[in-house]
């Protein structure tokens, strides 16, 4: 098969953490970059135009649901998630087994990969690794992820074999999907499964990498584990990753998270915490975390954050942000949730900042301090 068009270029490393530039069919895109998602081809509230203008330049959308409406077919006959959308640079597309094994009691998971009752309108539906990568390839985003079977790191999950298990199907699955591919200029990336079991991250990281995917995700974290036992998954998979193979952190969106991973030499992430949490008044500044809602803020004349360049920072204030946001005004949600997005992406942007600079460690010690605090 011929390679596909979507490969990293490592341009500044600072021990473990990187910088570089992940060029696609429909762009290039600042690594480490972060992802916001829109799981039905839109971030909720917010235009193509002002996301771009916000400085973001890939997004996430969820395979699973494009699935369910309005189906592949149409977005395919409409351009591509492309066309469909408006949304011109790169897409990524989930595969949509975690939101389907989320329907745990709607279903049922076999070798041949997971059959569901569509809450939607109760009809039969079945996902396999051979028509998830179909479905994406309708899609057309320039980045697939295969399916995987995703299963929480806990205690008992590991001490029942659970954790072991769902590894050794989805490098099955992952088998198959390689062989499924036909778009050669789609990237596929596998998904490192193991929990929190330092085995089985590598002997998943080992056999992905042998299967020769374009990329590489760490999936099945941000699940209860500790922040210590994430890193410690990440870093023992990367050593059986190829070097020059872009590396994704799955759904983890914390602003610490993103440092974290991007010290243990993650190139992409993506999240709903910026968008859903602004859309409930909580805002992520320069100064900590502000809860917008408190009553001292009713008649606070300054910004949401004063080192912020968002639209709502630059021209509204934390009074006039809380008073929409507490009459469940469609202007705040939005506002917040730009500015939410801004913030991610400007963390992302002094990130490579710093590891240009051989500063990434004293960076992230300072943000450790900043993204735990709180602004009230």
């Amino acid at each position: 098969m011929k390679e596909a068009p979507t490969t990293l270029k490592i341009e500044h490393r600072d021990e473990n953490a990187r910088t570089g530039t992940l060029q696609t069919p429909h762009g290039s895109v600042s690594t480490p970059a972060f992802m916001p998602v829109a799981t039905f081809g839109a971030v909720r509230g917010i235009a193509a135009g002002d996301l771009a203008d916000i400085g973001a330049e890939i997004l996430l959308s969820n395979t699973y649901h494009l699935h369910e409406r309005p189906g592949e077919e149409i977005i395919r006959d409409l351009g591509g998630l492309h066309g469909f959308t408006g949304w011109k640079g790169p897409w990524l597309t989930d595969s949509g087994g975690y939101q389907v094994s989320s329907l745990s009691q709607h279903m049922k998971l076999t070798e041949e990969g997971v059959t569901f009752r569509s809450p939607l309108d109760g009809a039969r539906r079945t996902l396999t690794p051979e028509n998830t990568v179909a479905i994406q390839e309708a899609l057309g985003s320039d980045i697939a992820m295969i399916l995987d079977e995703c299963v929480a790191p806990t205690p008992e999950a590991h001490s029942q074999g659970d954790v072991d298990r769902a590894t050794e199907r989805t490098l099955r699955w992952a088998e198959r999907a390689a062989r499924a591919r036909t778009r050669p200029e789609q990237a596929v990336f596998g998904i490192v499964q193991g929990g929190t079991d330092a085995t089985l991250r590598k002997r998943s990281a080992r056999g992905l990498s042998d299967l020769g995917f374009d990329g590489f995700a760490h999936g099945g974290l941000g699940l209860g584990e500790t922040r210590t036992e994430r890193c410690e998954a990440v870093a023992v998979a990367r050593e059986e990753l190829p070097v020059e193979a872009p590396r994704y952190l799955m759904g983890l969106g914390r602003p610490i998270d993103l440092i974290d991973g991007i010290a243990e030499g993650i190139d992409l992430f993506d999240c709903v915490v910026p968008t859903r949490n602004g859309r409930h008044g909580l805002l992520f500044t320069s100064q900590g975390i502000l809860h917008i809602k408190n009553a001292r803020f009713a008649t606070d004349s300054g910004p949401i954050d004063p080192e912020c360049d968002c639209p709502a920072c630059t021209s509204h204030s934390r009074a006039y942000l809380r008073h929409l946001i507490r009459c469940q005004e469609a202007l705040g949600s939005r506002l917040a949730a730009l500015h939410n997005l801004r913030f991610y992406l400007r963390l992302l942007e002094q990130a490579r900042e710093a590891i240009a600079l051989g500063r990434f460690s004293a960076f992230r010690a300072e943000q450790a301090e900043k993204l735990e605090a709180s602004a009230d």
